[in-house]
């Protein structure tokens, strides 16, 4: 299990991905949306994934339920504060959340700026309440293309002082990161941190473009890098750090099994790589969940265990002094 002298963090847990089936169901009923069952226990099971689906596309689908019935910004923030609830239950020190303002209003034409407001007061009133450290990521979801992408991006811009950083997620194989460069320009003269979906649904350029077309210093899932020996150590000689999602990628066929996982190869080339959950409520986990992966399916050490909470701390989007802040209060716990 984790070492709990350690902080415990999730990096890469999107709040849009992690919307609770009862929410979804008072909601539908408020607003008069048919959801596929007769009943909320009904419904739970086909709101999450039972052991794996073929491809990371079809995995995304099942997050549609949850963004389909916020017919209100009142409810991307209730999504929003109930997110850092869960993340108190999780037993998490420090969250960074990301999520689509595009995907989270399109079902219901909200306008995208008060989906981020709603949002982002969700999340300072969830960590206020419930003792958690919280960041905010954007998300620009390419799937929905390269104008929609910059709409969103706008959007996100507005409220650029309450966020973290801004990732690209999605279709990778489809939208690669060569049609985002102007996006990530904008990023990058905010003064925003990036963080990019590669390497999860394409091949190990994917990872290559987002480091050198969109300046990443995070990837996510990044699997793909096993296969490329000059990237892993081009990663670990830059500091270019991997937020690893372990069940996530076996879910959405990213491996083949849990076994085959390449973290710990990523830990053996000395890449800055950690743990996380990636949309806990579809996948039915939380955080504690992927350390025990860790140990039981892919054999990590108690030491590698620690090494990634360590590690966590480190890829984290927050400064010397709250990283140390987080370090102290973790200990001071324990």
């Amino acid at each position: 299990m984790k070492n709990t002298d350690l902080p415990l963090l999730d990096l890469h847990r999107h709040l849009d991905g992690n919307i609770r089936p009862a929410t979804i169901w008072q909601l539908a009923e408020r607003s008069g949306i048919k959801l596929p069952a007769d009943s909320l226990e009904a419904f739970i099971p086909q709101t999450i994934i039972h052991n794996r689906v073929d491809n990371l596309l079809e995995f995304l689908t099942k997050l549609d339920y949850g963004v389909s019935v916020l017919t209100r910004a009142e409810d991307c923030y209730r999504v929003a504060y109930e997110n850092m609830q869960d993340a108190q239950q999780a037993g998490l020190d420090y969250v960074e959340l990301r999520f689509s303002p595009y995907y989270m209003a399109m079902n219901h034409q909200l306008e995208m700026e008060a989906v981020v407001e709603a949002v982002v007061a969700g999340i300072a009133d969830g960590s206020q309440d419930f003792k958690v450290t919280a960041n905010l990521i954007g998300i620009l979801s390419r799937t929905f293309g390269v104008d929609n992408c910059m709409l969103e991006l706008e959007a996100l811009l507005h409220f650029k002082e309450k966020l973290v950083a801004i990732d690209l997620a999605g279709d990778e194989a489809g939208y690669p990161a060569k049609l985002f460069v102007p996006h990530f320009n904008k990023v990058r003269d905010a003064g925003l941190n990036v963080t990019i979906h590669a390497g999860e649904a394409d091949g190990a350029h994917s990872i290559w473009d987002s480091i050198k077309l969109l300046a990443a210093t995070r990837i996510g899932h990044g699997c793909a890098a096993v296969y490329d020996a000059e990237l892993m150590e081009y990663m670990a000689n830059n500091n270019i750090a991997i937020e690893s999602c372990l069940n996530s990628n076996y879910q959405t066929g990213t491996v083949k099994s849990l076994a085959d996982h390449p973290l710990k190869i990523f830990l053996q080339q000395g890449i800055t790589v950690c743990l996380n959950t990636d949309d806990p409520a579809v996948e039915n986990i939380e955080i504690k969940d992927e350390y025990n992966l860790a140990r039981n399916e892919l054999n990590l050490t108690e030491q590698q265990l620690s090494l990634l909470q360590k590690n966590a701390v480190d890829m984290a989007f927050l400064s010397a002094e709250k990283k140390s802040a987080i370090l102290i209060d973790a200990r001071q716990l324990s």
